[in-house]
């Protein structure tokens, strides 16, 4: 089924639709300068498109918070929040498929990049069952997607240019339609503006600006004056999900209003000119301010005869020191940071995230179990999770020969760590030998091409020794002599 959703008349009068599924698959690019209804033209494909999509405008001025109450979006301040709660939000914005207005508005330009990139990259991460069809409008992207470097920090035009690279070039597959709106396509970089296929060029006075257009359009430089004098609201429309050709068309009516309508002509008051001068030219009052009364200076202190007077406090006046656990507290400690780690790797993607994201997590699940003592250092919780990525239970880490095997991953790389762990446990329990799945997953990717090379450096390191044979591979520990059973390399992972 095909949805066409009217934007409004063509000069001839007829309708003017677009096409909603093809513009899914194929994006779109506006341009005009200010004034020429840009944010009125995205208001309009929005308010048609809101029953048939869900949607998420990311606004830097907050001018499209007043959809929230005709078609219920959800509006989020970005200011109110940090990058890592605007990432989650993303997330369970498209897991709930609710349509969101994130509101930039109050924050200076490298803010405004940082949280649209964190949002951005929030709905681009998503498991492969949450990639339904979204629309994704971008007001002002030359403000994300510069073409040049400003004022804002590097990190911030970095992570926010590349967050727009993402959405504009491997979005479609996961579901999501940019949508970006600009004043001039010379502000917006180029790998950015190439991947939209369906353009409506408004009123642009620049010559280099027209001239673009026009060749975006597939016009010569004759037609290109003609985006000098389109009317406030007329855009020229091409691209598969508009028109095959070139076609002018005028936006119809809007259903909400925006907050950034410009002043309107209102006549000026009647004063008399004298007495207007005096209230402008009167002096302003001085402020009158307290004199604060500074007290007189202390009298220096003797230090030495204050070391000489002091005496300790007796003995039952001080405070107790804490006592030490007892191994009971101990050992539920313990038993409660196992099943909080247990818990964090149930979440299939989370073999997949960065170690700090995994152990922000960790941290937060600590405080919500109330486990007591010290939260864990990093480089504990690395051990732990190579540990746990590896299926190492509490048998095997209490063994003698699993202190041997520590001891020598140790020497190795952090993330190779976790692989050989894996490998060893297989072969100290005589278990099929992992495959390429399993291995990629305990070094944290879904390449297994990379799985494979890991392999080969742990053998090339003098750790491992792998041999093929019929009935699958075998991975044998050096100097240790334990060997795994044979095991499908092809296999999918656990």
């Amino acid at each position: 089924m095909t949805i066409a959703i009217e934007l409004g008349t063509t000069v001839a009068g007829a309708p003017a639709t677009l096409d909603l599924e093809e513009l899914i698959a194929t994006r779109l690019l506006v341009q005009g300068n200010s004034g020429s209804g840009k944010s009125h033209l995205l208001r309009r494909l929005m308010e048609q498109s809101a029953p048939w999509v869900q949607q998420a405008v990311i606004d830097p001025e907050g001018d499209f918070v007043s959809l929230a109450d005709r078609f219920g979006h959800l509006v989020i301040d970005a200011a109110a929040q940090t990058e890592r709660q605007l990432s989650q939000a993303a997330e369970r914005v498209r897991e709930h498929r609710v349509s969101v207005v994130l509101n930039l508005e109050g924050l200076d330009a490298d803010g405004q990049m940082r949280r649209s990139a964190a949002f951005l990259e929030g709905m681009f991460e998503v498991g492969r069952d949450l990639w339904s069809p979204m629309l994704v409008v971008v007001d002002e992207a030359q403000i994300f997607a510069p073409a040049a470097a400003g004022e804002v920090s590097d990190e911030a035009r970095r992570a926010s240019l590349g967050a727009m690279a993402n959405l504009m070039s491997r979005g479609r597959k996961r579901g999501l339609a940019g949508i970006i709106a600009t004043q001039r396509l010379a502000k917006l970089a180029k790998n950015v503006a190439a991947e939209a296929s369906n353009f409506l060029m408004g009123r642009t006075f620049l010559d280099i600006d027209m001239q673009r257009a026009a060749d975006l359009l597939g016009m010569d430089r004759r037609q290109a004056e003609q985006f000098r004098d389109l009317p406030r609201g007329s855009f020229v429309a091409l691209g598969p999900a508009l028109s095959r050709r070139p076609l002018p068309l005028r936006i119809g009516p809007v259903e909400t209003a925006t907050r950034s309508a410009g002043p309107k002509l209102m006549p000026l008051p009647e004063q008399v000119a004298e007495e207007v001068r005096e209230a402008i030219l009167a002096p302003a009052p001085e402020p009158t301010r307290a004199v604060p009364r500074r007290p007189p200076p202390p009298p220096p202190v003797d230090i030495l005869a204050q070391l000489a007077a002091h005496r300790p406090a007796p003995v039952h006046e001080r405070a107790a020191e804490p006592a030490a656990p007892t191994a009971e507290e101990i050992e539920a400690r313990e038993r409660k940071l196992d099943e909080v780690l247990r818990a964090l790797l149930e979440d299939p993607e989370a073999a997949f995230r960065p170690v700090s994201v995994l152990y922000g997590d960790f941290l937060v699940r600590c405080r919500i179990r109330a486990v007591g003592g010290k939260p864990l250092e990093l480089p504990e919780f690395r051990r732990r999770l190579a540990a746990a990525k590896a299926g190492v239970g509490a048998a095997e880490e209490g063994s003698a020969e699993w202190e041997e095997i520590r001891t020598r991953a140790a020497a190795l790389p952090e993330d190779v760590q976790g692989v050989y762990q894996m490998l060893a446990r297989a072969a100290l329990l005589r278990l099929p030998c992992p495959s390429d799945a399993a291995v990629a997953q305990a070094y944290g990717t879904r390449s297994l091409g990379r799985a494979r090379r890991v392999i080969t450096y742990l053998e090339e390191q003098g750790m491992v020794v792998v041999q093929q044979g019929r009935e699958g591979r075998r991975v044998a520990l050096v100097e240790l002599g334990w060997e795994t059973a044979p095991g499908d390399a092809d296999a999918e992972a656990a």
